[in-house]
């Protein structure tokens, strides 16, 4: 309940006016942060290296039918959720400690990108799950786009998690788009595999497979995209979830210069 406090307090601070924001909060945002908040994104960044190993992980075992490699993703996903406890944990104890509005917003952040990434990794297990049960099969005759559709997910992955690395809510903004067209292939790949189960019946379990790990795929995304618009949210006290990525209002040089300060 404390935290969903927090987060409520930090989303009606968004509201501000932006020539107050752009006159001294983002300034107070980038403020160096006390020792147990290093501590703390430290450990978000090394969850978040375990959340895009498990993802090409798991994309790898389903390509190269490698069975083994799959059941080695579900222990990659164990290592995930106890980073998530951790920084839960340490987050709270910060929460305690009634740290100024720019430290909060630090903070609050951190706990929902972690909650992202926990579900990053739940989603890269159940594509392992599949991977280790097509791999028992055989290989579907059909070219999936399954591939392309992963480098794109997991390049997103990547640009979200690198613009929070670099506080860049400008790369923040410009990688959410990118949802969009990882929905429309997930669709084709949908209508593909939903085409072919009608006329080869014996390959309507591998397709279900194929569809899971499809929608697995996109729903990373998803979380790639949350990670980003709390990036922006980071960076300058502008809350644009549901408005398409581009908020009421477009930083201007001087947030810009206050963010690289």
């Amino acid at each position: 309940m404390e935290a969903e406090i927090v987060f409520f307090l930090l989303r009606k601070s968004a509201s501000e006016p932006p020539e107050r924001i752009a006159s001294g909060g983002l300034a107070e945002i980038m403020k160096p942060a006390l020792p147990d908040q290093e501590l703390l994104k430290q450990k978000l960044l090394t969850m978040a290296s375990h959340a895009e190993s498990a993802v090409q992980r798991s994309v790898a075992a389903l390509t190269s039918r490698d069975y083994d490699l799959a059941l080695r993703v579900r222990g990659e996903d164990e290592v995930i959720d106890r980073y998530e406890v951790q920084v839960d944990k340490l987050a709270i104890e910060l929460l305690a400690q009634a740290p100024p509005m720019n430290e909060l917003r630090r903070i609050a952040v951190t706990m929902k990108i972690s909650q992202n990434l926990e579900r990053v990794g739940d989603e890269a297990t159940k594509i392992a799950k599949r991977a280790r049960d097509l791999s028992q099969e055989a290989p579907l005759r059909l070219m999936i786009d399954i591939p392309p559709l992963a480098n794109l997910v997991l390049r997103m992955l990547k640009s979200a998690l690198d613009a929070f690395v670099n506080q860049d809510p400008v790369a923040a903004r410009a990688l959410i788009p990118e949802d969009k067209e990882i929905d429309l292939l997930n669709n084709r790949i949908q209508c593909q595999l939903a085409d072919y189960m009608m006329e080869n019946r014996e390959a309507i379990t591998r397709c279900l497979h194929m569809m899971v790990v499809a929608k697995s795929l996109e729903r990373i995304a998803d979380h790639a995209k949350n990670i980003a618009e709390e990036v922006v949210f980071l960076c300058e006290a502008q809350d644009i979830r549901h408005s398409g990525g581009s908020g009421s209002e477009t930083p201007g040089k001087e947030s810009t210069r206050a963010l690289k300060s």
